[in-house]
């Protein structure tokens, strides 16, 4: 019998991985399957130069739609897979047929996470995590003049920025008493605050959310201390789940992602994961991570495929990822979360400086802002010993 192999999810790491299977020789079975009516694309942009109009949805795609043909990947869109039968080795689809695998790889992603706010079903309540979402939020903000963007993440800023960009009015909504606070230091977080401000977003942090206001469409946010934010459109931008629930009612080990090891290999031998919904082992960090972020798409398909091809993987990465917001761009690697010193190289005020975050002496990360030499410095040096001479001036 032929091998088979099952990809669920046509994402960037579910196209990789069909990709480098081909690459490496695999010459049975690739069945990619994708939710949405598109070939696999770019994620990133979504919020930058997609929703901007900089770019249109080809533009996105990671490959031309006959690159699958081509490599022979039986890619499937707008299709769903609904269950994951472990004993007879089958996925079965929305439209009701059951495909059969050898081996299955599971790339399902994460979506935008949902709050339970009074009116959040309202007309004219956006999230952000497709193109389908994009169209909506470009033809919305051409109607209207008045957002609302509850969270300060990359997402919620990202999306502020570009709102900016065409004239609206904006208010960002933060719960926390930094923007970013999660993952930067205080030092970014002022940068953002007030390059933000700079740009005339209304910036309200420490304001939690007590309800969406409006009847047939949204009117603006109610805030907890009782004050209206007047909004025609609010962006709810609180960050992402990761989407394990097909996993968890297949069986499989999951627990704030899909447990995998340093091959991508979950509790099952026969299953795979990679992307977004995992969460693995870090040796570099001692401790569990899960990564959104577009080298670990890549990365971690890649390392799935080397297991499958019976090579040796030991998946263990330096996580890197970025943001443009207006002429600034942030360049992160390595992770930060842990550190007890930070040390701050260049001038904020002239947005060119960088940020290195130390524990127990040894770099663990660099925020690099409009200073690229420092980013790449770091990821070659993240897990040294802090010097004076370790990293480039800003």
């Amino acid at each position: 019998m032929q091998e088979s192999i099952v990809i669920i999810g046509a994402g960037q790491a579910g196209a990789q991985v069909a990709q480098s299977l081909r690459q490496g020789g695999f010459a049975g079975a690739i069945h990619l399957l994708g939710d949405e009516p598109h070939p696999p694309y770019q994620r990133p942009p979504l919020s930058k130069k997609f929703l901007s109009g900089e770019t249109d949805a080809e533009g996105l795609w990671l490959r031309p739609a006959a690159f699958y043909e081509t490599q022979d990947i039986g890619l499937r869109t707008g299709v769903q897979a609904t269950a994951i039968d472990r004993t007879g080795k089958t996925v079965v689809l929305s439209s009701g047929e059951e495909l059969a695998y050898s081996k299955l790889i599971i790339a399902t992603g994460t979506r935008a996470r949902a709050v339970p706010l009074p009116g959040s079903n309202l007309p004219g309540v956006l999230s952000l995590r497709s193109i389908a979402d994009v169209d909506h939020i470009r033809k919305a903000l051409s109607a209207h003049s008045r957002l609302a963007v509850i969270g300060a993440g990359y997402i919620g800023l990202e999306v502020a920025a570009v709102a900016r960009a065409m004239g609206k009015a904006v208010t960002v909504i933060e719960a926390q008493d930094r923007v970013l606070k999660r993952v930067v230091s205080p030092v970014i977080s002022a940068f953002y605050e007030g390059l933000h401000r700079e740009q005339g977003v209304d910036l309200r942090l420490n304001a939690g959310v007590a309800r969406i206001e409006g009847e047939a469409a949204v009117t603006g946010v109610r805030l907890a201390d009782g004050s209206l934010v007047e909004a025609d459109l609010v962006l709810i931008a609180v960050g992402a789940m990761p989407n394990t629930e097909l996993a968890a009612a297949a069986g499989l080990d999951v627990e704030g992602g899909i447990l995998v090891d340093a091959s991508g290999r979950t509790s099952d031998p026969d299953v795979y994961a990679c992307g977004d919904c995992t969460r693995f082992r870090s040796a570099r960090y001692g401790r569990d991570v899960r990564l959104e972020s577009v080298q670990n798409a890549i990365d971690q398909a890649k390392a799935v495929a080397q297991a499958i091809l019976g090579q040796p993987v030991d998946y263990d990465p330096l996580p890197w990822f970025w943001s443009d917001q207006y002429h600034v761009k942030l360049q992160i690697a390595g992770l930060s979360e842990g550190y007890d010193q930070t040390i701050t190289v260049g001038e904020p005020a002239e947005a060119k400086f960088y940020v290195a975050y130390l524990k127990d002496g040894r770099l663990i990360a660099v925020d690099s802002v409009n200073a690229p030499r420092s980013h790449m410095m770091a990821r070659r040096t993240i897990g040294e010993a802090w010097r004076e001479d370790l990293l480039p001036p800003a």
